[in-house]
């Protein structure tokens, strides 16, 4: 009998570890590349980059930007005892848009969650920060979990013409996505300096990744794409800053995007928008803040006057509803946006994941997240 017990520890042993193996076998893919180990040719733009030294990329605009450098005191204990109140409490609506061929002279954009967006933009599609998966994790076993489905099937999409990404972080740069996209879309991926080797270790042909410094540009599918600055950070394991991140304006012949991705406020706003602006559409960040980060996360608040700055005419909310990453009850980032706009006299639309809008005539705001609250 003692044999028998035995014989079965070690085969549930057994077990066990091979279903963890199982679970993390994509992990070290995950982590992505060190760029500094990669290809000679990007080591030397990155070294060249007035936003790099000592190794590691930096914030010139605002050097006393705090990362937090780990979990704030209760922060644990908050997220398992709050979890109700960071999430809706029903369904979250989602539509279905009708993907037929975008206007030639039109601004549309569907927002699909968190921060994946998708722009028609003159006749061309740009996909911001695009992430499919469940978990924006290392792993989809752990990890926060999708609140919603992608309201549009990753196979579904329609010819993309350009694939842009603001940086590292898990919640912005998928590699499931990314490797679906490589394999199913002919788009370049538009990167901050860095990025293209995780792209090169995920398999991303050379030619379709277009690595760019803070104020460079490139011209794709009749569009120019600048990337712009950002206070924020990044990484995908404990090594932090070893790729840059950054916002990025989009510039058609009449219509011009802003998307901030992750950023903490900076008066650097006002200077894209002199630079680069007027915009006809902001995506603005607007969730994930607390007290503990305010330096690389923007509260509403922050983000109506970084929309004012940027000299935006409509404001298109996104990072927040989706995912659940900070201590703020799930409305509360809309709710505030909603109030502040109404104050600043700010325009801003407010759609449900999947719902087209268009820009000239985007509608009402439709507070559909109160029955969810």
């Amino acid at each position: 009998m003692t044999g028998n017990r035995a014989l079965r520890r070690v085969l549930t042993g057994g077990v066990a570890l091979a279903a963890a193996g199982w679970a993390l076998r994509d992990v070290p893919a995950e982590l992505g590349a060190r760029p500094l180990r990669s290809g000679e040719e990007r080591v030397a733009r990155m070294l060249r980059s007035p936003q790099f030294k000592d190794g590691v990329f930096f914030n010139p605009m605002a050097e006393r930007t705090e990362v937090p450098a780990g979990p704030p005191p209760g922060l644990v204990r908050e997220l398992v005892t709050g979890r109700d109140k960071r999430r809706p409490a029903g369904a979250i609506p989602l539509l279905s848009p009708a993907l037929e061929a975008p206007p030639p002279d039109g601004l549309r954009v569907v927002w699909l969650g968190h921060a994946s967006t998708l722009v028609e933009i003159e006749g061309r599609r740009v996909l911001f920060d695009p992430v499919w998966s469940d978990r924006i994790s290392p792993s989809q076993r752990v990890g926060p979990k999708r609140l919603h489905q992608v309201p549009v099937a990753i196979g579904a999409l329609p010819a993309i013409d350009a694939i842009v990404i603001s940086h590292d972080h898990y919640d912005h740069l998928d590699l499931a996505t990314v490797r679906t996209l490589t394999r199913t879309q002919e788009a370049p991926f538009l990167v901050p300096l860095g990025i293209g080797a995780h792209l090169d270790k995920w398999g991303v042909p050379p030619e379709r990744v277009i690595e760019l410094d803070w104020e460079e540009d490139a011209q794709v599918a009749g569009l120019r794409f600048t990337s712009t600055a950002a206070r924020h950070f990044s990484g995908r394991t404990l090594s932090r800053n070893e790729t840059l991140w950054g916002s990025w304006a989009v510039a058609g012949e009449r219509r011009r995007v802003f998307y901030a991705g992750d950023s903490g406020y900076f008066d650097g706003y006002a200077r894209i928008g002199a630079d680069h602006g007027p915009f006809d559409l902001t995506l603005m960040p607007i969730g994930a803040y607390s007290p503990a980060w305010p330096d690389i996360h923007m509260n509403p608040e922050e983000a109506i006057q970084a929309h004012i700055d940027l000299g935006g005419e409509l404001m298109l909310p996104v990072h927040w509803a989706t995912f659940s990453l900070s201590l703020h009850p799930w409305a509360e980032p809309v709710d505030r946006l909603w109030r502040e706009a109404k104050a600043r006299d700010a325009r801003i639309v407010v759609p449900r994941p999947g719902e087209h809008v268009d820009v000239a005539e985007s509608p009402a705001v439709d507070p559909w997240w109160k029955t969810l609250a």
